[in-house]
């Protein structure tokens, strides 16, 4: 690690997805967008369903979806913690835009097999799931 880069480290519940060194990354907090480099304050805060965006040193971007979880910032290391985390390469988009039109249609009533809360937690996290998708293809310049 050089004074440069941090240490990120992104790890679900079932597997450590990320481990290793960056210069920038971007998360969506509960209170909003941040972007942490080295030097970073000291943080702590919740995490809301989206995508982790990273810069390494030669400039190459990656994003990760993650469900939610912890952020815990340290002058040069970050951890995420996540209990659903992903590359966002690693994405179904079609199974996810099947996934949206469901949800969507269990809130607007037309399904009443799923119950309005989990219908709505779905919905975001699939959401997030498909910015996730769209973020890395306009990243890469297909539509």
């Amino acid at each position: 690690m050089t004074a440069a880069t941090l240490h990120l480290d992104i790890v679900s519940a079932e597997q450590q997805i990320f481990s290793g060194e960056v210069e920038m990354i971007f998360v969506t907090g509960e209170m909003g967008e941040l972007g942490i480099a080295p030097g970073h304050s000291q943080l702590l805060t919740t995490l809301r369903p989206g995508y982790v965006r990273t810069i390494a040193s030669n400039r190459e971007e990656e994003v990760f979806y993650i469900s939610g979880g912890m952020l815990e910032v340290q002058p040069y290391i970050v951890s995420v913690l996540a209990d659903t985390a992903m590359r966002a390469a690693d994405i179904d988009e079609t199974a996810a835009l099947l996934a949206k039109e469901n949800a969507e249609k269990a809130l607007s009533g037309k399904i009443a097999a799923i119950d309005i809360a989990k219908a709505t937690a779905e919905l975001a996290e699939i959401t997030a799931q498909i910015r996730a998708v769209q973020h890395l293809k306009k990243r890469a310049g297909v539509k």
